[in-house]
């Protein structure tokens, strides 16, 4: 039985939109853990699911939980993906920003914590992602897993300067064949917004972990700059953030998305 944070959209077609960030539920046993609630749900990819909703017939995956509980986009040995550079952990201690989220680090997660942290959320989104590919690829030759994310465009702590609109991720072109890549640079290119490829956002855990280009599974992550498609304050507050979802203000990016979705299925078919 789907527990009832995990969602499962399934279609036939050969593409999968995963969401592992769009979550911002906190648990009432973990909440109290936390230095401000607010702050543990800031840094999620707000209004993820509505900025992508109708724009494709895929399969999508999205948790609803917060990546302040458990981030499943990182590796669950707890090894970084960017070695050298700041990230947050499997189970973040810091925002983005580098602020302490727990109140104090001893009721920050231990070992036996994050294990079963692991295990209620981390395992079970993990088992049904695979579980669709796998049921996709039954269908399909080839199969899409495009990794839905968004992030604030100025966070000196991860980057410097301004973050470009689109940053599409293929680990240095190791998760999926560079048609794909290239059919998405091209979208992203007459859209005439900034992108990049594999700059400081080369892809997480899944798009890592799933993409095998020689097996049929081709695996992209797009992280987007919030800013293409929310009215992103200078500096979030209580008051200010996360920016309401304005269908008027995301029509551009959600057209930019469309066919960029639509040249994944292209690619696939």
């Amino acid at each position: 039985m789907t527990p009832p944070w995990l969602h499962v959209h399934r279609s036939d077609t050969p593409l999968i939109l995963a969401m592992p960030h769009g979550g911002t539920e906190l648990p009432d046993s973990l909440e109290e853990a936390f230095r401000s609630p607010w702050l543990a749900r800031r840094d999620a990819d707000w209004h993820i699911k509505a900025l992508y909703s109708g724009l494709v017939d895929a399969t999508i995956v999205g948790t609803d939980v917060s990546r302040s509980i458990i981030d499943v986009n990182r590796d669950p040995s707890g090894a970084s993906l960017y070695p050298g550079q700041a990230t947050t952990e499997l189970c973040p201690t810091t925002t983005f920003d580098g602020e302490p989220l727990y109140l104090s680090p001893t009721v920050a997660p231990d070992e036996a914590a994050i294990a079963h942290r692991r295990a209620i959320w981390f395992d079970p989104y993990h088992a049904a992602l695979a579980g669709e590919i796998a049921r996709l690829r039954a269908l399909h030759s080839r199969v899409v897993v495009y990794d839905c994310h968004s992030i604030r465009g100025h966070i000196p702590r991860l980057f410097d300067g301004e973050l470009p609109v689109f940053n599409i991720g293929t680990n240095g072109g190791t998760t999926c064949d560079p048609e794909l890549r290239d059919m998405v640079v091209q979208t992203c290119a007459a859209s005439e917004e900034w992108y990049v490829v594999d700059g400081r956002f080369r892809g997480g855990w899944t798009t890592r972990h799933y993409g095998r280009p020689d097996s049929g599974v081709h695996a992209i992550q797009m992280e987007l700059a919030i800013r293409g498609y929310l009215a992103e304050p200078p500096s979030p507050s209580p008051e200010n953030w996360p920016p309401p979802f304005d269908p008027a203000f995301a029509t551009p990016m959600r057209a930019t998305l469309s066919n960029i979705l639509t040249a994944c299925l292209e690619f696939a078919r």
